[in-house]
């Protein structure tokens, strides 16, 4: 299904997750976080460049592992991303959900 993001077609799943990893850029990650009610801020930039690289290196995301490997606790995690800060993140990463997501 595609949806038009920061001018361009890009394609995504029923929930708005991106289906095309190479389609994300920094303003289609902007427009992300504007619809999940986030303002975009160089921690959300950081955990946002962790995430995707632990995609890219096929490490297992969770909220845990992200508090003890991230540039984040888990404590700022959750007030970076409220209300399901793993799930928020990923979309705004380009990734697939992740499998800890319910």
């Amino acid at each position: 299904m595609d949806k038009q993001l920061a001018g361009s077609d890009v394609s995504v799943d029923a929930e708005g997750y991106l289906t095309d990893m190479s389609q994300w850029t920094r303003s289609v990650a902007e427009e992300i976080a504007k619809e999940e009610g986030i303002a975009m801020t160089e921690q959300h930039w950081k955990v946002v460049e962790f995430i995707q690289e632990s995609f890219r290196n096929k490490e297992p995301l969770s909220i845990r592992s992200l508090g003890k490997r991230g540039p984040v606790s888990i404590k700022e995690f959750y007030e970076l991303f409220p209300d399901g800060p793993l799930k928020k993140a990923s979309k705004i990463a380009g990734i697939p959900k992740p499998a800890s997501c319910i």
